[in-house]
């Protein structure tokens, strides 16, 4: 269980994330939505411990994550695997060891240093990779795949960290809707064959409720909404978004990159 208390981020005199307080069950798939400057980032990286905390604390099955230092902070950050809208990729690289990449917080500094792979690693690489449809481009060059590709080969190397929870940080914003949608799908897929937690901002309302049964909305860094998409009333989406949640303005600015009608998972249906 992932706990946030009263987990607070201030940048000068501007706050991001100001006193949220969640509980996130094991297994979860939860969507963030809120308009940009929301502080859903930011509050994906404190998890993550890519930037402190203010003021607050995070536990993790109990334990204080907040204060973790060297090993065991490389250690949390490997548990909770981050998957970023512009991919993070080495373009230079090919395929294959962009992936084995998410083992490097757990390989001795000569191995890092020289990027010596174990055959059982390599096994695990090509296996993520065939599990999200690319074992046949492993040996190219990361810069020479398209956008949904190179978003799924950051989900490959996410899952080569073997986490227990992913933090997906606009993870479709750049993509067209197809490629939206078998990334969404592979993310789904993930959290129900793994029960890894899934956590993920998104910035269309439509793939939020498609996708996650649980959604928290976020405005002006606090969190103003925590429950179910059919508790999404107009009241709430007005809370969340302002004017832009007004009938159909919201519609119209939240299904306009949405995903296409008549592909939705019928899991999810």
């Amino acid at each position: 269980m992932l706990e946030l208390e009263h987990l607070s981020r201030r940048f000068g005199d501007k706050t991001a994330v100001a006193d949220a307080s969640l509980t996130i069950a094991h297994g979860e798939m939860v969507g963030i939505i809120g308009r940009s400057g929301a502080g859903k980032s930011t509050l994906l990286r404190l998890i993550n411990r890519l930037i402190e905390p203010s003021a607050g604390r995070i536990l993790s099955d109990g334990r204080d994550v907040t204060g973790l230092r060297g090993a065991e902070l490389r250690a949390w950050r490997a548990r909770t695997a981050m998957i970023f809208q512009q991919f993070n990729l080495v373009n230079r690289l090919d395929v294959l060891t962009n992936v084995l990449c998410g083992r490097l917080n757990q390989m001795p500094t000569t191995r890092v240093l020289f990027k010596i792979f174990t055959p059982a690693e390599r096994a695990l690489a090509i296996r993520a990779l065939d599990r999200l449809g690319l074992a046949d481009v492993a040996m190219n060059r990361a810069d020479a795949l398209s956008g949904g590709q190179q978003q799924r080969v950051a989900i490959a190397r996410a899952l080569m960290q073997e986490p227990s929870v992913m933090l997906a940080d606009e993870p479709i914003a750049s993509l067209d809707p197809i490629n939206a949608k078998v990334v969404m799908d592979a993310l789904l897929d993930i959290n129900q064959r793994d029960g890894i937690t899934v956590l993920t901002n998104l910035h269309t309302l439509d793939t939020a409720r498609t996708y996650c049964r649980r959604i928290i909305g976020m405005a002006a860094g606090r969190v103003v909404f925590d429950g179910k998409p059919e508790e999404l009333t107009e009241s709430v989406l007005h809370t969340i978004y302002g004017d832009a949640g007004d009938g159909a303005v919201l519609d119209e600015r939240m299904t306009s990159t949405s995903l296409p009608m008549g592909i939705i998972p019928a899991m999810a249906r």
